[in-house]
């Protein structure tokens, strides 16, 4: 897992409320379980003004040019500005995975559902809570063009091109697991020499079991 400790990037602004996990990435795809290639499908009803499949090629598509991401002025976003209870709907990982393989590395919003919120820091993607004015003001602002923010995980800060710093609260565990870019996976790999230990052990104590 990418470790996530600074991040400057530019900012593209979803000015929608309960934005859930079907729009984010539709169900059509969930056929697959790989953690790549949704990106092109992120958001795919509102992207493209043809419905789509993983066995349609997006570039065949017709864009909608008045969704968000398809504006020239936001084209590398890595930073998505969301509204309240970001990421509703069902549990499904994808969603995750697509904003992920799209290229963003993080989302800030005055909320998220439950499920959306836990399923990013298992994948080293950044939810970021912030007050509704503050949010309310990043929007305001993100109408400038190349609006970026920088997002500084270690120091829980947000800061804006006019300098202004906007703080934000994190699990410290979950903190930790991000800087470090460990997932569970990871973190059960840090014992893999206690763990072969038991298993050479428990093999010698038991031979019965492993025949």
């Amino acid at each position: 897992m990418q470790p996530f400790t600074v991040v400057t990037g530019l900012v593209a602004a979803l000015d929608r409320a309960n934005v859930d996990t079907d729009a984010i990435i539709p169900k059509q795809y969930l056929k697959s379980i790989k953690r790549t290639g949704f990106g092109p499908f992120l958001f795919d009803d509102w992207r493209y003004l043809d419905p789509g499949d993983l066995d349609i090629d997006p570039a065949t598509r017709r864009a909608n040019p008045d969704f968000v991401l398809n504006q020239p002025r936001y084209r590398g976003a890595s930073i998505l500005l969301a509204r309240e209870n970001f990421g509703c709907g069902s549990s499904r990982e994808h969603a995750v995975w697509a904003l992920a393989d799209y290229g963003f590395r993080a989302v800030i919003a005055p909320g998220f559902a439950d499920i959306f919120f836990n399923n990013s820091f298992k994948n080293g993607f950044l939810p970021i809570v912030l007050a509704p004015d503050e949010v309310d003001a990043l929007f305001r602002e993100a109408g400038a063009a190349d609006y970026r923010l920088t997002l500084d995980l270690p120091a829980q800060t947000v800061t804006t091109p006019s300098g202004r710093v906007l703080r934000f609260d994190i699990d410290p565990f979950r903190k930790d697991c991000l800087v470090r870019g460990l997932d569970e996976i990871g973190l059960t790999l840090q014992q893999a020499d206690a763990i072969r230990a038991y298993e050479a052990r428990r093999r010698a104590e038991a031979p019965w079991l492993f025949a």
